[in-house]
């Protein structure tokens, strides 16, 4: 029997990808981009500036560098790279990103046979409780969290290539979180208004943000659970990225609220990931797997999510790609003719 050499190459990329992503959450775990940075490009001085093993730092860099994560080596000295450059502190780093995926994100992963065969979050199996309640309770991790949210979210900058919210609209942003998508939007929209609704213990690090950002006086803060009410008088209304983690009963919920809430000429923005069950891309496929992961969600496929808009009096008008694999869907509400048609 001949041995398919490509194919053994190929099974092992594929089961050491943990062992990379391992190596550079070690990496910035201990600092190594804000120390190279700062010229520190010795094995020895590493191992100095972040206490480790000097034996141990020589051997991470040299699977670092054949990453592409560093350049150089021992002899001329290691240097950044953009790799590298992105995960040092400052307000776009990835930083905490590699800290929440290597630790309890990696553990929740640990659990995926679990996971997968009965359908249910690998995080709970992992630390007993709901990926929610474990950051309700422990302030570091959420703020990871919250800080990996902003840096996944490169797209917000062409949401207003995609809608025009100029005109003075009220744009309501359900589910807001630290108001950055709203600051954004505002910023691009100068004599646009804005109302941003979330949990109670969202407001606090809102408010920071969006007074910081456009200012007091352009922006109000609402508190409150969307799966009751949502605000009313908006002429948008956005839902980004917060309906993965719910069942579509929920969401069909939520999407109801919305519409209760909308006039006639109001709009909802559904800004989210989307899978295709054929052909789909890995991306899109594993951030799927990922929330079955951590919160036991889903992401939905396009049909499905029109399904549930549809149950809800909601039309989809429009539909805009975005990066990071962001779709927007662009829908407008039922007119009492078009119910008729949809018993």
């Amino acid at each position: 029997m001949t041995v398919d050499v490509r194919a053994t190459r190929d099974v092992v990329d594929i089961i050491t990808g943990g062992w990379r992503a391992q190596a550079l959450y070690t990496a910035v775990k201990l600092g190594l981009p804000d120390h190279i940075e700062a010229g520190r490009t010795t094995c020895a001085e590493l191992a100095a500036s972040t206490g480790a093993n000097e034996r141990g730092i020589h051997r991470l860099m040299r699977l670092l560098v054949a990453m592409g994560i560093f350049k150089g080596n021992e002899s001329t000295g290691y240097r950044s790279t953009r790799v590298s450059e992105a995960l040092s502190d400052g307000p776009q780093s990835l930083r905490d990103m590699c800290l929440l995926y290597g630790e309890e994100f990696y553990s929740a992963w640990g659990h995926a046979h679990h996971a997968i065969t009965t359908a249910s979050s690998g995080f709970e199996v992992a630390y007993g409780q709901s990926f929610y309640d474990y950051l309700s309770q422990d302030a570091a991790t959420a703020r990871r969290f919250q800080h990996t949210m902003n840096a996944g979210s490169m797209f917000f900058h062409q949401v207003p290539e995609i809608f025009d919210f100029s005109g003075g609209k009220m744009v309501v942003d359900v589910g807001g979180g630290g108001g950055h998508l709203l600051a954004t939007i505002l910023g691009a929209a100068p004599d646009a208004r804005g109302t941003l609704f979330d949990r109670e213990h969202m407001m606090p690090k809102a408010r920071e943000h969006l007074t910081a950002a456009v200012g007091p006086d352009r922006v109000q803060l609402v508190g409150g659970d969307m799966f009751k009410d949502v605000p009313a008088g908006g002429d948008v209304y956005i839902l980004c990225r917060v309906l993965a983690g719910w069942d579509d009963d929920a969401v069909v919920n939520v999407f109801e609220n919305c519409r209760r809430a909308m006039a006639a000429s109001s709009r909802l923005l559904v800004l989210d990931r989307f899978v295709e069950d054929e052909n789909s891309t890995v991306l899109p496929a594993l951030w799927d797997l990922h929330l079955l992961m951590t919160t036991g969600g889903e992401h939905r496929t396009l049909d499905r999510i029109t399904a549930l808009l549809d149950r809800a009096g909601l039309d989809i008008k429009r539909i805009g790609e975005l990066p990071m694999e962001t779709t927007a869907l662009i829908a407008a509400p039922r007119t009492p003719s078009q119910h008729q048609k949809h018993p």
